[in-house]
């Protein structure tokens, strides 16, 4: 399970974050909202250690995968099916391996690292990484067209491909649905409802969320750090709690006023009583 245990954040004599205590369990799909600058994205850095909290902890299993889509556009010249490939680092370091063994003529070795490659379901990786590659919208042709030939927003969706490649047990996805057409964004909302792994997803569709996620963790920013609170549901679901909460608590609100204001009108009263009585006396 991933959990933020009392978790603040601080950046530039700003509060982010305030005592953040929320555990999302494995194979949760949990959305992320709130208004922006509340700090989805800021959550999503701390889970990739790209950013420390002042105060408490992010824990998550050490044995876990973590996959996120590269914000950087890749410059380079191979076949897209090969960057897609990149995404499943543990394949690429056993081929590594292999390279090698086979320069030094380490037969058992070889047949070792063969072993690893049958156990991973390597031979149907290239499949694999075409299926992804098709599923957001690129051609057959596509697939060995050099990545650096594509635009910009193609390219957000090679890294998006590479990161749906991984075998990952904790997938991070920030606006994953930005770049793609209505097919592709099909396509995600499928492949996402039957990935096995933990999901954490900021989107702002809420159709999206709806499809996709079973939980939602709701930034509320206020001036002292967001606060987080985690619904069960999808997104449907938690604007219904929402609602019901935010009802209880303007009633509660009312009842309390309306108990100062009893309380004041009682001070008032007693107040022009004792003052009729000390002029009462003065007479």
């Amino acid at each position: 399970m991933l959990q933020f245990d009392h978790v603040s954040l601080h950046r530039g004599g700003r509060s982010l974050l305030a005592d953040v205590n929320v555990t999302v369990h494995s194979g949760w799909k949990c959305g992320i909202t709130g208004a922006n600058g509340s700090g989805k994205s800021t959550l999503l850095a701390l889970i990739r250690g790209e950013l420390h909290p002042d105060n408490g902890t992010v824990k998550r299993p050490t044995n876990w995968t973590l996959a996120h889509v590269a914000q950087e556009l890749t410059a380079s010249d191979r076949p897209a099916i090969e960057c897609v490939l990149d995404g499943d680092a543990a394949l690429r370091e056993v081929e590594a391996q292999l390279e090698v063994a086979r320069a030094h003529n380490d037969g058992l070795r070889e047949a070792a690292l063969h072993a690893q490659l049958d156990a991973m379901d390597a031979w149907t990786a290239r499949s694999r990484a075409a299926r992804l590659l098709h599923g957001l919208g690129f051609s057959v042709d596509d697939e060995q067209r050099p990545a650096n030939q594509f635009s910009g927003g193609w390219r957000m969706r090679l890294n998006l491909a590479q990161a749906l490649m991984c075998r990952s047990d904790l997938l991070l996805l920030d606006e994953p649905t930005n770049h793609l057409d209505l097919d592709a964004v099909l396509w995600l909302e499928e492949w996402l409802r039957g990935y096995r792994g933990t999901l954490l997803l900021i989107a702002h569709d809420r159709d999206f969320l709806d499809r996709v996620t079973d939980h939602v963790l709701h930034l509320e920013a206020r001036p002292d750090g967001a606060r987080a609170t985690l619904y069960t549901g999808n997104y449907s679901d938690f604007e219904r709690q929402r609602a019901a909460q935010l009802s209880r608590q303007q009633a509660e609100y009312q009842r309390q006023q309306r108990e100062v204001s009893e309380v004041r009108a009682f001070v008032e009263r007693f107040r022009a009583k004792a003052t009729k009585a000390r002029q009462a006396q003065s007479r």
